[in-house]
């Protein structure tokens, strides 16, 4: 039956058009955003998750950022130690040829005074970022090394690294063989610094790839594969032309009517 006031064909073209017109615009979104999930509309759980992993990786960044700030520390602490055991062996060195005779003993004293000094500068000036692991009185300090995102009490973890005063470390030296406990102490603290060295970089380089893996895991829920919303986008272009034609000729029907009343 044909009707002037319902035009069922035109009804039905329009809504596979309208509906076309929609996937269009989700391809061409898809398209242009490279996402599949972009809001919690387009998919509730893979949403949550995603949310969920991206939070994750911002903390890790800080985690990273602490972790360089925290390696720059112990490199700085660990550089003037190795510097100052050096010239603690100079210092050992020079208190056997003070006691060897015919030496001038005055001038190898004051050589051995300035080698101290310069020990006690370099404590006092192994600072970075308002921190020293070396000067009289310094305390342990905690480093970042990563955030427990499991358990009941998820939150950050931490590793102390422990300070020495090499300041102090050659007050008590007066002879070659209390120098050579002295840098036997010396050598423990930056063994210890070494270890802290180690285990910063082995935690930094397991933070990348920790984010790394996190990136992939929300690709692989949120991202868009561009080659499949390519060719929907082609097969949907080609349905909006043909919706449109068949609306086209859905609306015709209705002139078509009024040709019957032409004289």
């Amino acid at each position: 039956m044909s009707s002037i006031l319902t035009n069922a064909s035109a009804m039905t073209a329009l809504q596979t058009l309208a509906q076309t017109n929609k996937n269009l615009a989700t391809t061409q979104n898809r398209i242009s955003t490279g996402l599949r999930v972009t809001e919690a509309s387009d998919n509730v759980a893979y949403w949550s998750i995603a949310t969920g992993m991206r939070t994750q990786n911002s903390v890790l960044a800080a985690v990273q950022d602490g972790l360089g700030l925290g390696k720059a520390i112990v490199d700085t602490a660990y550089t003037a130690l190795d510097k100052s055991i050096k010239i603690a062996q100079d210092i050992q060195a020079k208190y056997v040829a003070k006691e060897t005779s015919g030496t001038d003993k005055d001038i190898i004293e004051a050589e051995i005074a300035n080698l101290k000094a310069q020990i006690v500068q370099i404590a006092q000036s192994a600072t970075f970022q308002g921190v020293n692991l070396l000067k009289a009185n310094a305390e342990a300090q905690k480093v970042v090394t990563g955030f427990d995102a499991g358990g009941d009490t998820p939150g950050i973890t931490t590793m102390e690294v422990a300070a020495y005063d090499l300041e102090a470390a050659l007050t008590q030296a007066t002879t070659s063989g209390t120098v050579g406990g002295a840098i036997d102490a010396m050598k423990a603290a930056a063994a210890a610094l070494g270890s802290s060295k180690t285990r910063i970089t082995t935690q930094t380089e397991y933070t990348k790839d920790l984010v790394d893996a996190l990136n992939r895991g929300i690709g692989t829920l949120v991202d868009a594969d561009m080659n499949a919303e390519s060719a929907r986008l082609a097969a949907l272009q080609v349905q909006q032309q043909l919706g449109i034609q068949g609306l086209s000729i859905a609306n015709t029907n209705s002139q078509n009517i009024l040709s019957l009343f032409r004289n």
